[in-house]
């Protein structure tokens, strides 16, 4: 029988038809060789036998077929004997493909090498705003509360004078800043400003989100420029020197005022304008300390205490060295009025290369003149030569060819006149191989051969070496390491070269300044026709 029953039902045969509850279909259909041994042992089985001779019988006899396996009479024999049954291994919520039997086509998978769930679509927040980030709700409504309480009593606007409020408190900008943050709300130039147009300027231009720095750009260029010119900072400076108590004293004499306000300005270009292209750009005004220093001097009574830009005793220094040299107070200097500075501290080679315009051009426009603007430039690269201004002041100078680095040749052409002249004044030289090693030993250039700018503004001892160069004082001083001003460094170290100068040389000039008084007061005296002189 059996044989020929065994092809019969070979021939129709279908792995899923096996009703093998322990075996997965998917193992079944992969392993073909499987599958034909679980057949032959399963057609081994007696009962396996009897169900086949019936299901011929009953097809012979035009019976219904029931090979599903959903009679309970004639369900197929099970390879596993009862209760032997391996355990499952643990599987996950998603079932296995026992239990969950579908079909996938390879066009809904996507992809024929694998499945891989569809990606979600996540909203990405936007984070550039052209304006600037717009305020946060909070901040928007801290803003209006105190505008809105400020203008209550005040519904037809306010004037300049009382606008420090909004400047200060409101606006949390400095003080000073008032006159210039009104004329820019006040387009029309009416005289006062709303609550309306102060909201619209804040808020609408987005000034609230902005930093300090950004926030002051902004008020005080003009709007068709990128950069802030020295023009723009004049107003701060006016209302500066009109309203900070500490320079009350100045009101009766303008001229000095307007002095005080041009040594500040030119200042702050020396040392925040590193492009030296008389435009301060926002990047410029962000990396400097023109801000923080606004800040001081917004809270600080006593000038002279903020030291960055705004002292007047360091404007004092200032214009008091320029009117000594001056000798014919045309407000012009020349070569010979320089060699006078510092006591001729300096060499002519040095000085002829200032007034040929290599480090920074004049803007006297006179020729071989040097202005005010152009020596407060001088006398701050001279008294702190520890700041990068000044070191890139001085390098252009030694730098004869300007190819970008010093080379001996240079350094020895510099040298030899400060040899000179301290044979001159018995002294004792020093050979310029004894100094070249020297040098070369305080800067540890990159290059054996030559001193870069990079090496010098990566040296704490770069200032000395210009000294070596061309200022026979300062040269000796160092030589000599003169305990008073160690000394004077390790009190306060956080001043720079300087502030310690300023401060030395206003002690001087008021000194001179009281013996002239003291002078002038017993000549008065000796004059009086009334009054003997003993």
């Amino acid at each position: 029988m059996d044989t020929e029953a065994e092809g019969d039902v070979e021939l129709l045969l279908d792995t899923e038809m096996l009703q093998l509850p322990d075996v997965s279909p998917f193992v079944l259909k992969s392993n073909p060789y499987v599958v034909e041994e679980l057949f032959s042992q399963w057609l081994s089985l007696p009962e396996t036998g009897r169900l086949v001779n019936s299901l011929i019988a009953d097809a012979k006899s035009g019976a219904s077929l029931n090979v599903g396996g959903h009679s309970t009479v004639n369900s197929l024999p099970s390879m596993f004997p009862g209760g032997s049954t391996p355990p499952l291994s643990p599987r996950s919520a998603s079932g296995s493909p026992r239990t969950v039997k579908q079909r996938v086509s390879p066009s809904s998978l996507g992809s024929p090498l694998k499945l891989v769930s569809e990606p979600t679509t996540e909203a990405i927040p936007q984070f550039y705003f052209t304006s600037g980030r717009p305020p946060l709700n909070a901040m928007t409504e801290d803003f209006l509360s105190k505008v809105n309480q400020f203008f209550l009593s005040r519904l037809d606007g306010v004037q300049i004078k009382d606008f420090k409020f909004v400047t200060k408190v409101i606006c949390k900008l400095p003080s000073f800043l008032s006159a210039a943050l009104f004329r820019k709300i006040d387009i029309n130039c009416n005289g006062k400003v709303s609550r309306e147009q102060v909201i619209d300027y804040w808020i609408t231009s987005n000034m609230l989100t902005r930093d300090l720095a950004t926030q002051v750009y902004t008020i005080l260029k003009e709007p068709e420029r990128n950069y802030l010119v020295q023009d723009d900072f004049k107003p701060v400076l006016q209302e500066l020197l009109a309203t900070h108590p500490g320079l009350e004293f100045l009101q009766s004499t303008p001229e000095f005022q307007e002095r005080y306000a041009e040594t500040v300005i030119y200042r702050i270009f020396y040392y925040i304008n590193r492009s030296g292209n008389s435009r301060i750009t926002l990047r410029e005004l962000k990396r400097g300390n023109l801000i923080a220093a606004m800040q001081h001097v917004d809270e600080e009574e006593d000038i002279n205490k903020v030291l960055k830009y705004f002292s007047y005793e360091h404007f004092y220094v200032i214009y008091c060295k320029f009117w000594e040299l001056d000798n014919d107070h045309d407000f012009l200097i020349d070569k010979e009025n320089i060699i006078k500075y510092g006591n001729h501290a300096l060499t002519f080679r040095i000085v002829d290369r200032i007034f040929s315009q290599v480090p920074r051009k004049f803007t006297s426009n006179i020729e071989e003149k040097m202005g005010y603007e152009d020596f407060v430039y001088f006398i701050l690269a001279e008294e702190d030569k520890s700041s990068e201004p000044s070191l890139e002041y001085w390098f252009k100078c030694i730098d004869l060819d300007g190819n970008g680095v010093l080379t001996r040749n240079e350094l020895k052409f510099f040298f030899e006149e400060q040899l000179h002249r301290m044979e001159c004044m018995t002294q004792e030289p020093v050979l310029f191989e004894d100094i070249l090693c020297q040098i070369f030993d305080m800067i540890g250039p990159e290059n054996e051969e030559c001193i870069s700018l990079r090496d010098i503004k990566g040296c704490k001892l770069a200032g000395n070496v210009f000294n070596i160069l061309f200022n026979l004082n300062k040269f000796v001083a160092f030589e000599s390491r003169d305990p008073f001003l160690i000394r004077q460094e390790h009190e306060d170290p956080t001043l720079t070269e300087w502030d310690r100068f300023a401060h030395r040389e206003y002690i001087r000039l008021s000194m001179e300044e009281d013996v002239e008084n003291a002078s002038n007061a017993s000549g008065d005296v000796w004059d009086d026709p009334h009054e003997a002189p003993f």
